[in-house]
């Protein structure tokens, strides 16, 4: 007797604390579907059976009639939203109210965080604000400039590939090859890497990018218990050490091979060494006042562990996103083969005027780049924004007041593909980006990149660099589909924040005629 009511009172605790959060929003009238206990409305996501996006896609169109949508991530209350003037209020003109992802709210370790998440993409708060502050200047129009003969580089190095590929006559997976590209991409620009270590199988810069990209069964249930356990599980981290060591020995044998100093190769690393010598990062704080009320100060020291983070999510954010991106914009141009002859002719005529690739020619190829975002908006490579509410905000229009701490979800994907506003959203009409056009695309929908103070600081780093190699591709090749290339590729649904492809996308690359 004794042990079955042991195993009640356990159950029953497991239950209450399985469900401590699930009156919220039918308490506040908003729709939202019944959530079971412990996995809220995420059953299907813990089980790996969809993904984040898809699972967040599927309560905005569940509900085409509300403005928002209330939902459980475990035990977390988010609030999904479906209506762009929201949605302005949440990323732009409310943003003091919303300005964390929240994300590590979901991931936590213990009272500071795990040091390769310490990072711009991830943090919050005072640690965001000042990186920010001092990482913004590092993406000018003239860094880019500086940068861009890295990128040109590597570009020319995908065309002898594609060539190479074209020669065999065999179908090629698009998606690793331009992942292939942007990897040596972010080891030239990001890391300061020479083609040696780019092309060495057993590198350190090889063995971080196949562990950092290589989801495992630990990797899953980590994510899983931290999600629905968040303050049981926070020693647990979620990064194994094999990336943080790897990330650390890589990074500060470089800042060794520099003395510390700036190289003058223009790269990631000479950045965070120019921000290091120009002292403390000094700023006012988003999180402290004063006694007196006013805004306080803050400051962050630069110190190798916070440039490794950097340098980590340059990798991760850039590679991820652009090869996604770019591999999709070629595989929607295989089965579009007049947008793919568009694009090569504008190519050839540009290239014609400029002798080869540069920044300036490939600014000018506006067509190709209508191409690539028509494609992110079909396939945006991250299917959502995630923010968290500090204080008690009321939206406006709608009488609903929501607590600090509940998260909110912009779900990208779903958008993107509605067609109350994109007509006929699942079918590659680049000319809906064109200048006359694009005027009728409502505000605060389209956004691959994101929108206001935390939008992606290295938008237009990673729209070049991605527009250099398709163009440097697109210039000596074609593509066209194959035996098994699919029209509309699945999303895995392991997938978290990335959209990542289950099967690839193979393709057959061809030789172009002279």
């Amino acid at each position: 007797m004794l042990a079955v009511a042991l195993v009640v009172l356990i159950a029953s605790l497991i239950y209450i604390y399985g469900t401590r959060n699930h009156k919220y929003w039918a308490e506040r009238g908003i729709k939202h579907d019944k959530p079971l206990p412990i996995f809220g409305n995420a059953l299907s996501k813990f089980f790996q059976k969809i993904s984040l996006a898809d699972l967040y896609s599927e309560a905005y169109k569940k509900y085409p009639n509300e403005r928002f949508v209330g939902m459980y991530l475990a035990n977390n209350v988010m609030l999904v939203l479906r209506d762009p003037e929201l949605i302005k209020h949440v990323l732009v003109t409310d943003f003091q109210c919303f300005h964390p992802r929240g994300l590590l709210d979901l991931l936590p370790t213990d009272d500071v965080p795990e040091p390769m998440m310490r990072n711009l993409f991830l943090a919050d708060g005072d640690l965001w604000k000042l990186l920010r502050q001092r990482l913004t200047p590092a993406f000018t129009t003239g860094r880019l400039k500086a940068m861009f003969p890295l990128i040109i580089e590597r570009a020319e190095k995908l065309q002898d590939i594609a060539i190479e590929a074209a020669n065999t006559g065999v179908e090629v997976d698009i998606r690793e090859l331009m992942a292939r590209y942007t990897r040596d991409f972010i080891g030239a620009c990001g890391f300061g890497i020479h083609d040696d270590s780019l092309n060495d199988e057993n590198s350190i810069f090889r063995r971080l990018g196949r562990r950092l990209f290589t989801r495992t069964k630990r990797d899953d249930f980590v994510a899983i218990v931290k999600i629905m356990a968040p303050s049981l599980f926070k020693k647990l981290h979620f990064l194994v050490p094999e990336i943080e060591e790897n990330t650390m020995l890589l990074v500060t044998s470089i800042l060794e091979q520099r003395n510390y100093r700036p190289s003058g190769r223009n790269d990631f690393i000479d950045i965070l060494l120019e921000i290091k010598q120009e002292g403390k990062i000094v700023g006012k704080s988003f999180e402290k006042d004063k006694a007196d009320g006013t805004t306080d100060e803050t400051e962050l020291e630069l110190n190798e562990v916070m440039m490794a983070a950097q340098v980590l999510v340059f990798f991760v954010a850039g590679f991820e996103t652009s090869s996604l991106a770019s591999s999709y914009t070629l595989h929607q141009l295989a089965f579009h083969p007049k947008a793919q002859i568009k694009c090569q002719e504008e190519i050839d005529e540009v290239l014609g005027r400029y002798g080869k690739l540069s920044y300036e020619a490939v600014k000018e190829m506006k067509y190709l780049k209508m191409c690539f975002r028509e494609a992110m908006r079909m396939h945006p490579p991250v299917g959502f924004l995630a923010r968290r509410c500090v204080s008690r905000y009321t939206f406006p229009g709608t009488g609903v007041t929501i607590d600090p701490g509940v998260g909110i979800i912009v779900p990208i994907d779903a958008m993107h593909n509605d067609e109350l506003f994109f007509q006929e959203p699942y079918r590659f009409f680049p000319e809906r980006f064109s200048p006359e056009d694009e005027s009728q695309i409502p505000k605060h929908v389209y956004l691959p990149f994101g929108e206001g103070p935390r939008a992606c600081i290295g938008e237009q780093l990673g729209l070049m660099q991605s527009l250099a190699g398709l163009a440097a591709l697109l210039q000596r090749c074609s593509v066209a589909p194959g035996h098994r290339t699919v029209r509309n590729p699945v999303t895995d649904p392991a997938s978290t924040l990335t959209q990542t492809l289950l099967e690839g996308l193979p393709l057959v690359i061809q030789r172009r005629t002279e």
